[in-house]
């Protein structure tokens, strides 16, 4: 991973310099923004991984977001996609937990990931990866779609069949 993609380390900010809200948010020990910043130093289309706190944690960012010090972050190449590292990742994830240094504070070292060998198939291969992910992801999680949709319809029906059956004529 470390030869393929390159890992940077966030910036450290102070609780002062934070903002209740903003343009970018501010990942620091979790996947929920510690505040916002009036500047990113992260761009949109990336990947990263949570060092310390909920250390393990993997995120993606499709907007630009401040990573601060306890986030690693991937500048990945042109031929491997962003997001298909994303994915990848996440079917690591347990092994990479499983690294993490319990202690006050949990911690994950950047020798946890970047020796992980990554397959790399064609661009084109990536995206159909990724866009099938995608739905997937779509699906089981979307309000508006997928599986909460679904439930709402078979409810409507079940009401529809119920109500026929029970009015007899």
């Amino acid at each position: 991973m470390g030869e393929v993609a390159e890992i940077k380390r966030g910036k450290r900010l102070i609780k002062s310099q934070l903002e209740e809200t903003g343009k970018y948010a501010v990942f620091q020990n979790s996947m929920i923004p510690l505040g916002y910043y009036h500047e990113s130093n992260v761009q949109a289309d990336t990947t990263f991984i949570i060092s310390a706190g909920s250390a393990g944690e993997i995120g993606y960012s499709g907007v630009d977001f401040w990573a601060a010090d306890d986030v690693y972050y991937f500048l990945t190449p042109r031929n491997l996609k962003s997001k298909f590292l994303y994915y990848f990742l996440l079917i690591q994830q347990v092994k990479i937990t499983g690294q993490v240094r319990r202690a006050s504070v949990p911690r994950l070292s950047r020798t946890a990931f970047e020796k992980m060998q990554i397959p790399i198939p064609s661009l084109a291969e990536q995206t159909r990866i990724v866009s099938i992910l995608d739905q997937f992801d779509t699906l089981t999680t979307s309000i508006s779609e997928g599986l909460p949709k679904e439930i709402e319809l078979r409810k409507k029906q079940y009401e529809y069949y119920r109500d026929k059956l029970l009015t007899f004529v």
